[in-house]
Order: C-alpha cells, then sequence, then structure tokens
C-alpha cells in the first residue's frame, strides 16, 4: 500500500506527509477504579491524554508489557482480565512521531485491566495523572484511545478487530 491510496494522521490527529519508518507492537490499559473512573495520563511527549502502554520489549509478552508498562508510568500493579481488541489499521491514528523524526506504525492490543496493588503515581513520562468519569475524560484524548475507550465501554464478548 502506498502513501498515495491512504491518508494517514499520527496519534494526535495530524497529517501524516510520509510512510511509517517501521511497525511496532504495543499494549494499553483500561482500568477503571472502585468509582468507575477510568485512569488517564496526560502524556509529556504529545500533551494529550491517554491510557497507560508502550512498546513491547523483546522478551516479554504483551500481557507483560501491560502490566509492566501500567507499572513503569502509574506505581499500580495490575492483572489483566480481557483483551478489548487489537488495533493495527494506520488510517486510525496508529502513526508515532517521535523527537528525532521517526515515524512508527503502531500495532496496539488494549487491556481491561484490574489494580491490585501500588500507589498512584505521576512518572516522568507524564505531566499528570488520575481518574475520570467516562462521561466527563479531560481534553485532548489521542484520538485512537478514544476509539479503544468505547469499544471497551461497549463491553462486547469478542475482542474488536480494528
Amino acid at each position: 500500500m502506498t502513501q498515495a491510496s491512504m491518508s494517514l494522521y499520527d496519534w494526535t490527529g495530524a497529517p501524516v506527509d510520509r510512510l511509517p519508518d517501521r511497525i511496532q507492537c504495543s499494549a494499553s490499559a483500561f482500568i477503571l477504579n472502585e468509582r468507575g473512573h477510568l485512569l488517564l495520563q496526560l502524556r509529556q511527549d504529545n500533551r494529550h491524554w491517554a491510557m497507560p502502554g508502550g512498546r513491547q520489549d523483546v522478551g516479554e509478552s504483551i500481557t507483560q508489557t501491560c502490566v509492566r508498562e501500567v507499572w513503569e508510568e502509574t506505581g499500580l500493579r495490575v492483572r489483566v482480565k480481557r483483551l478489548i481488541g487489537i488495533y493495527s489499521d494506520p488510517t486510525q491514528f496508529l502513526v508515532a512521531r517521535y523527537p528525532g523524526g521517526e515515524v512508527v506504525q503502531i500495532c496496539n492490543m488494549c487491556f481491561e485491566c484490574e489494580i491490585i496493588g501500588g500507589q498512584l503515581t505521576i512518572s516522568s513520562e507524564s505531566a499528570d495523572i488520575g481518574f475520570y468519569p467516562p462521561d466527563a475524560l479531560p481534553e485532548p484524548v489521542l484520538p485512537a484511545h478514544k476509539i479503544r475507550i468505547q469499544d471497551a465501554l461497549a463491553g462486547a464478548l469478542q475482542p474488536f478487530l480494528r
């Protein structure tokens, strides 16, 4: 597929003017507290709100990635409960632009997780963090995360494939 045959937008919704350099796997975590509020972080790198998550490291499973990323970014220990969906369509805001100019296509697995320990803490990757009612989320939320949140709240029995 060529750039001319598709329109690409990065994770913030800005147009991308070239094909990504590579593909990377990542995990994201949909986490509700006891009040039914969703955990979001204000990312340092793009100044958008997002669920915790990040890239998979060599030698770990995608669920291990999810648990590790939540711990690193939030200080919370979680257990993966279910797969919400697999998100790999590059036309659906799954392109990241990193400092230095690298453009990466993301293949994300989003999981519902439950908190089993730890203490909520802001990491170096976050400007802010907190739990928010799903119907009153702070803005701006990353467009791809809006899709994942909507899918998670739908409560479908089967994972979404997008």
